[in-house]
């Protein structure tokens, strides 16, 4: 079954930690929609033939950040897409704007707790490796969470459920804003 989505809505965009199942979810959402998923980190490793890993260990994280902007300014013009963003994403204000303003943007929130179940044994996360997870999850949540929070339309908890439920969830909210807008007018 395919839902519809307000006609003003012809992309959707995840933003939220490391963890939070975005991609999961993502691809999902792209399917129960009948739209493309892209994910933004995988779409950088196509372009660049490098893992995420290694864009980080030859041209830092400023690096990693240029080439993220490029790619999401790209995808986020998309129609019919549902994009999910690397956690870093809304770092940079080009990015914010862009997704804010070109789509409706669902952040998908998790707890630390959760967020280190989901990432323990993935060693493609580069800021996590190291001995201290935890901390890093804590920093970045601290540092990320309020831009989140500026650039949603929607907020979703993943920590409970599974999957499948937390995407009735979100096909729920959708079908909502249809109905309380009326013309399909989402921000």
């Amino acid at each position: 079954m395919t839902y519809q989505v307000p006609p003003a809505i012809k992309r959707i965009f995840l933003v939220g930690p490391m963890g939070a199942g975005k991609s999961t979810l993502g691809k999902l959402l792209a399917d129960a929609l009948g739209w493309v998923f892209l994910d933004s980190d995988s779409e950088i490793e196509r372009r660049t033939g490098a893992d995420i890993p290694w864009i980080f260990d030859v041209e830092g994280e400023q690096g990693f950040r240029d080439r993220e902007e490029s790619v999401i300014d790209a995808l986020s013009q998309m129609d019919e897409v549902v994009l999910a963003t690397g956690g870093g994403a809304v770092l940079r204000a080009a990015n914010r704007a862009h997704l804010c303003n070109r789509g409706l943007v669902i952040y998908l929130a998790t707890s630390i707790g959760q967020q280190l179940e989901r990432t323990s044994r993935d060693r493609h996360r580069p800021l996590l490796q190291n001995d201290r997870p935890e901390e890093v999850l804590k920093r970045l949540f601290v540092q990320r969470e309020p831009l989140y929070l500026e650039v949603a339309h929607l907020v979703v908890n993943t920590e409970s459920g599974q999957a499948r439920d937390v995407l009735q969830r979100i096909l729920r909210q959708l079908r909502s804003m249809t109905e309380q807008t009326g013309t399909g007018s989402i921000p």
